[in-house]
């Protein structure tokens, strides 16, 4: 028996909601078992060293972050072991572009002892913004993934007794380009890599939601407004803030944020690989 899992990063999300959408409809259509979903956001859920096998299949997904997978991550995605397992490598990103994102992901899998079945890059809200491809994914979205899902269960279950499944073949260049660099109309580069929120001690009730939501665990519980570790600009904190009391005011961020909004206006739809 084949047993299907969910694996993802979310700082917001909506990785999260496509991965765990995917994975409970393929064990539905496929017939498989389902078990827990494994969220690694958490940094103490990245202190555990997580071991699978020829019985297991695992949709894993990350968020795209500078065209790439996250590079925080990759430590950990080296601790994984794959011992043989099937896995679907899934990115979300913010209607820009995946860039080499999934090529990347999928190559760790593999290189990690997972075989890669099929692959698939969605598209979330932006977590810079509320108007980027704002609400995504939405229905459409999630449409898309149940038919994904079921494209997925038809081809995997017809194979497990013998999987032969060798890299999926999916978009992006190989190796992968630099990550990718923010840049102003005359082409200067936006640094905005130690770009940190910032807090509105007015709204802040100290309900500690943005401490939780933080994946680096940067955010002091004493003090919200202490941000003393890496920022991801992953925006699960701002995002989450029931009072709005978190929000970023650097001038570099702030105007990539809008170039984004004014040249990536149009829907981009998910991209599915087999």
């Amino acid at each position: 028996m084949i047993t299907v899992r969910g694996m993802y990063f979310s700082g917001t999300g909506t990785t999260k909601k496509v991965v765990s959408a995917v994975a409970e409809e393929i064990a539905r259509r496929a017939g498989f078992a389902k078990a827990e979903d494994i969220d690694f956001t958490p940094l103490r859920a990245r202190d555990e060293i997580y071991t699978f096998g020829p019985e297991d299949l695992v949709v894993f997904g990350v968020p795209v972050i500078a065209g790439r997978v996250p590079n925080v991550l990759l430590p950990f995605l080296q601790t994984l072991e794959g011992g043989g397992a099937m896995a679907v490598p899934v990115v979300l990103y913010g209607n820009r572009n995946f860039d080499d994102a999934l090529v990347e992901l999928r190559n760790i899998l593999e290189e990690r002892g997972f075989h890669t079945v099929a692959a698939a890059a969605f598209i979330g809200e932006h977590s810079f913004s509320r108007k980027l491809a704002a609400g995504r994914p939405d229905a459409k979205d999630m449409e898309i993934a149940a038919e994904f899902a079921g494209k997925v269960a038809d081809k995997v279950r017809g194979s497990v007794k013998t999987p032969a499944f060798g890299p999926v073949a999916v978009d992006g260049e190989d190796p992968p380009r630099p990550y990718y660099q923010p840049r102003d109309r005359k082409g200067t580069p936006i640094n905005i890599l130690k770009v940190k929120p910032r807090l509105d001690e007015a709204k802040c009730t100290g309900c500690g939601i943005c401490v939780a939501a933080c994946p680096m665990g940067s955010i002091h519980e004493e003090a919200p407004g202490v941000v003393d570790g890496i920022c991801i600009k992953c925006c699960g904190c701002e995002k989450k803030c029931p009072e709005g009391a978190l929000y970023f005011d650097d001038p570099g961020y702030i105007y990539h944020r809008e170039e984004l909004e004014l040249g990536y206006p149009d829907r981009k739809e998910p991209k599915l690989f087999f």
